[in-house]
Formats: C-alpha cells, sequence, structure tokens
C-alpha cells in the first residue's frame, strides 16, 4: 500500500465529477426517454393493435436478445450509412459518439420498461377495466387516469431496478471515447499511471450510489407490497 497514493483522487475529483454529471444526464435521458417509448410499446401490445403489436413485439425481443454494446456500435456505425440512404447525402451523415449514447439508452430501456409495464397492466384485475367501460370513460381516459398510474405505482420498484442497471452500463459508453465516470478515470489513470487508485475511486462511487438506491427499492417493495406476500 505504500506504493499508492490516493491523494490523486482528490486532485482527479473535479473531473471524474463531470464524468459523473454526464453519466447521470444520460441515466436520466435513458430512464425518461426509455419510460415514456416502453409505456407506448406496452400499451401497443396489451391492447393488441394489429401490425403494431407484432412490430412491437419483433422489436423488442430483437433489442433485449443481444448486447446493448453492440446496440451501440449499431447505431454509431451503421446509422450513418441509413441516414445517407434516406437523405440522398454524398457521404454518412455523421452523429457524434454523444447522440449516441443518448438515442441508443433510450431505445435500449424502452424494450426493458415496455415488459416491466406490460406485466403490470395484466396484473391489474379485470375488473376495473370494466367498471371503466360501465362509467362510459374512453380507452385513453382508461388507461390514463385509472390504469396506468396504479401500474406505475405497482412496478416502480422492478423500475428502479432497471434503473440502476442503466447507471451501471453506462460505463459502456466508454467504447465510444466518451468521457464519462469511467472514461474520465481512464484518462486520469493512463496519464498519471495511477490505474489501481482511479478504478478503485469509480468502483466506490458506483458502489455508493447504486447501494442507496437498492434501499429506495427496498423502501418501495415494502411500501407497495401486496398484502400478506411482503
Amino acid at each position: 500500500m505504500n506504493h499508492f497514493d490516493f491523494s490523486v483522487i482528490a486532485q482527479a475529483w473535479p473531473f471524474l465529477l463531470d464524468g459523473l454529471v454526464f453519466s447521470l444526464k444520460l441515466t436520466a435521458v435513458g430512464f425518461l426517454g426509455g419510460l415514456l417509448l416502453g409505456i407506448g410499446l406496452a400499451l401497443v401490445r396489451h391492447l393488441e393493435v394489429p401490425v403494431a403489436s407484432q412490430l412491437a413485439s419483433a422489436y423488442i425481443t430483437l433489442i433485449r436478445s443481444v448486447p446493448l454494446i453492440m446496440v451501440l456500435f449499431w447505431f454509431f456505425f451503421l446509422m450513418p450509412l441509413v441516414l445517407m440512404w434516406m437523405t440522398g447525402a454524398s457521404r454518412p451523415v455523421q452523429i457524434g459518439p454523444v447522440w449516441t449514447a443518448f438515442v441508443t439508452f433510450t431505445l435500449f430501456e424502452a424494450a426493458y420498461y415496455a415488459e416491466i409495464i406490460r406485466a403490470g397492466f395484466k396484473s391489474m384485475a379485470k375488473g376495473q377495466y370494466g367498471a371503466c367501460k360501465a362509467l362510459g370513460m374512453s380507452t385513453w381516459q382508461t388507461y390514463r387516469l385509472i390504469i396506468l398510474p396504479q401500474v406505475l405505482r405497482v412496478v416502480s420498484p422492478i423500475l428502479l431496478t432497471q434503473t440502476i442497471i442503466l447507471f451501471q452500463d453506462t460505463s459502456l459508453v466508454y467504447v465510444l471515447s466518451v468521457t464519462d465516470l469511467l472514461g474520465a478515470a481512464s484518462k486520469i489513470a493512463q496519464r498519471d499511471g495511477r490505474l489501481v487508485e482511479m478504478y478503485l475511486a469509480v468502483a466506490v462511487i458506483y458502489m455508493v450510489l447504486s447501494s442507496l438506491t437498492s434501499q429506495l427499492v427496498a423502501i418501495l417493495k415494502n411500501r407497495y407490497a401486496v398484502p400478506g406476500r411482503r
């Protein structure tokens, strides 16, 4: 331990903080965007909308069958070619690593959130749907005012657990040379030759934030648990 100099962590903290802020921003965008898109996909599948439900099912199956890092590479390398073909440009339309990260995480997480929410829809008592229909409520009103708020409340612990995984997965954007928390630590570690100190600091940050959020998950589980199943 005499060879370790943990004072470099304090010196590098401003740079690490910038990387952490980006990781948190990516987590927030992936969560909000993925949740909104996931709700739409879940509704389409739950209502069995013709054609759209099959497309949504295929999309969810595809995304859930491949690693996130592969989706990052697909979007980063293939989407410029697709945009070039769609726009008729003479060269690939560059998106950039940052936009690639935000869009990819949103699209990827949407598939997982959609399945969580769809399970929530199935857990609702059929009598609630019948009661809404008896009151003359439209399908939109039924889901927006009655069903969806209950579903989001019930599945909130699972959604939060998936978001913890999302936060941990943000480290994968390092392969795109984006300066997230891990990317910032890696650059400092290679520059100063302090790999152990930097990677240990990153591990502690991930552990603390994930542990605190896991405690919140436990609280939500106890609060919204079905009586007799705690």
